[in-house]
């Protein structure tokens, strides 16, 4: 099986993003890319409520590949489904430039989440019934 559904979110760089040294701060991506995975999850699983998915991000693991500056003006986020387990999922995600050219690759790990008690829990079979849903043949 193979992931189906990919979200691209394109986020603009504003000024803030920029450090001393001229370019895309390194923890800026961390923003970047949770802004798509949560648009990810949000049209995935619905908008996050107290009566929908909780979650939490337990790993992200960033590979750079090429600076970001201000020039850019904006970046293309990918993210889509990568592995489904007990309680948790793990999303791919892409930093691109506008041009195509890859700035970043990521993978993250979301766990499912009980309000109540803060702890981890299993995936409902609704909640699991829609990430299946997002895997092809």
């Amino acid at each position: 099986m193979v992931p189906a559904l990919m979200l691209e979110k394109r986020i603009e760089i504003r000024w803030r993003d920029v450090d001393a040294y001229g370019h895309v701060n390194n923890a800026v991506y961390l923003n970047y890319l949770e802004e798509a995975r949560d648009a990810w999850v949000q049209s995935v699983l619905g908008p996050v409520s107290g009566t929908t998915w909780d979650f939490v991000l337990a790993r992200v693991e960033i590979d750079f590949r090429a600076e970001l500056t201000q020039d850019d003006r904006a970046v293309i986020v990918r993210c889509t489904l990568d592995r489904i387990g007990r309680s948790s999922i793990g999303t791919r995600e892409e930093v691109r430039k506008e041009d195509g050219s890859v700035s970043a690759e990521a993978r993250s790990v979301v766990v499912a989440r009980d309000p109540e008690t803060g702890r981890s829990r299993p995936l409902t079979e609704p909640e699991r019934d829609a990430l299946e849903a997002e895997r092809t043949e």
